[in-house]
């Protein structure tokens, strides 16, 4: 089995979704279960032979403006598309609706190999973050749900995601496949541990909590931090440890700053934060999934939350909230803790296990016996479905969305160069009429567009 795999983001950058597919290729290509090969934006000076894969750069714009940290890539860059061709691959697996399924399905277009996506991401969440026109928005959702509904499978990681891509406007069938995690089952060695955590602020016997991801307030940090200062005002002491780093990190110190809980000058008041900076090797992480007592984790964002079901690995019980999607599989108090989306909920809830951590730990090794998924597991799932659908269009079983685009590959190009000149020419003539009816458009509007015309062009 020849399996393509895309994603618009890999090494150098790391994020969520580049851990998913440099998984799923290791798995592949070492177990012998398929050779694989990864496209993905090219980030200059990156070397990309070190892999056991292939992985073939095609070419990339700057977008860090808009998106901080990332390369946007041209799925029109004929020359990459062709070596990817040459491949034959059986399957083609995109991980991200913009430019990666673009490219995979004028891939299908050259192969005739099925074609499968994985929605990894609340992605109105983001489009919103980084546009604010509210027009933009729209037009780059129902953009970005044709995309994915020209696929010939969509798989979920959790049933939260497929609702939240039926909310976009999603019609289609999905299938929840869960991603998995790369931590072994068990807890890190005492003495691993201790050499890990040298030098921070750790007593014996006082409870510490975790989160490990990105520092950014979306993660559902700020209610983090006020519960903590409610927990800190009813007399318990605590350490809570944040392994990670983020656009909101020094917002965030401040917070808890003005709180008496990072560098602190009243010592009598108890509790204290800890920001360790991102922690990338994946040992050292087990090990502060170990020393912790609970690991927070309040983010309603998250479509799957591995960081969870990397805490449980550990034997560490998560504090989620009800209805995210990482609170699914959880039963309260039984492998996890489930509250309200409220600092006097979370405060009152770590008041509440701090008087029984036999509790907590037992709670924990639930959490690792009931909702560890290894990523072999999860692999070897995913391996088993590419099989199915490659034997379903064999057959002829399977409706092929890719006939069309297939007979008509010509024309599908051409419309799409259209269509990406006329999204590109649409705000400029939009500003050019705006200006010269700028009396009548009204302050807010023509700010608004004068905004997203600069940031954009």
């Amino acid at each position: 089995m020849k399996v393509c795999l895309l994603n618009d983001s890999f090494p150098p950058v790391i994020d969520g979704v580049a851990n998913v597919v440099m998984n799923y290729a290791k798995i592949l290509q070492n177990q012998n279960l398929a050779e694989v090969l990864v496209g993905t934006p090219e980030y200059p000076g990156t070397d990309y032979s070190v892999y056991p894969y292939r992985v073939v750069p095609y070419q990339s714009f700057d977008t860090t403006k808009i998106v901080k940290g990332y390369r946007a890539g041209n799925p029109l860059d004929i020359k990459e598309l062709g070596d990817m061709a040459e491949f034959e691959p059986d399957i083609i697996h995109s991980h991200c609706p913009v430019s990666s399924t673009v490219l995979a399905r004028m891939l299908r277009a050259r192969t005739d190999a099925p074609l499968v996506f994985t929605y990894h991401t609340k992605f109105d969440v983001d489009i919103a973050k980084a546009v604010k026109s509210r027009f933009i928005q729209r037009t780059a959702i129902e953009a970005l749900v044709s995309n994915i509904e020209a696929c010939d499978e969509v798989w979920v990681v959790s049933h939260g995601a497929g609702e939240n891509l039926r909310s976009l406007g999603f019609e289609g069938d999905y299938r929840v496949v869960n991603n998995g995690v790369d931590f072994a089952k068990g807890r890190v060695d005492s003495a691993q541990v201790a050499q890990v955590t040298a030098g921070y602020d750790l007593p014996p016997d006082i409870p510490v909590f975790l989160f490990v991801g990105r520092i950014i307030k979306y993660k559902g940090l700020p209610l983090i931090l006020d519960a903590l200062a409610k927990l800190a005002d009813s007399g318990q002491d605590f350490r809570m440890v944040f392994v990670g780093s983020g656009p909101d990190e020094e917002e965030l110190k401040g917070k808890a700053r003005e709180y008496g809980l990072f560098e602190k000058t009243d010592r009598s008041r108890p509790g204290a934060c800890i920001f360790t900076g991102p922690v990338y090797d994946r040992d050292k992480l087990r090990a502060w999934n170990t020393r912790a007592d609970l690991f927070l984790f309040p983010s309603t964002y998250d479509t799957n939350g591995i960081v969870v079901r990397e805490a449980a690995a550990c034997g560490l019980a998560s504090v989620l909230i009800q209805g995210s999607c990482a609170a699914e599989g959880i039963t309260h108090d039984r492998n996890g803790f489930i509250i309200e989306e409220t600092a006097e909920a979370m405060c009152a809830l770590l008041r509440d296990v701090c008087r029984d951590m036999p509790h907590v730990s037992q709670v924990g090794e639930n959490a690792m016996n009931e909702i560890y998924i290894s990523w072999d597991e999860s692999v070897h799932e995913a391996h088993e479905r590419y099989g199915q659908i490659i034997d379903a269009k064999k057959s002829g079983q399977m409706l092929r969305k890719s006939e069309m685009v297939a007979e008509h590959f010509r024309e599908f190009t051409a419309e799409l160069l259209e269509d990406t000149q006329e999204m590109l020419a649409r705000p400029r003539r939009l500003f050019s009429d705006m200006r010269d009816n700028v009396s009548e458009a009204g302050g807010e509007l023509r700010d608004e567009i004068r905004e997203e015309f600069e940031k954009w062009f």
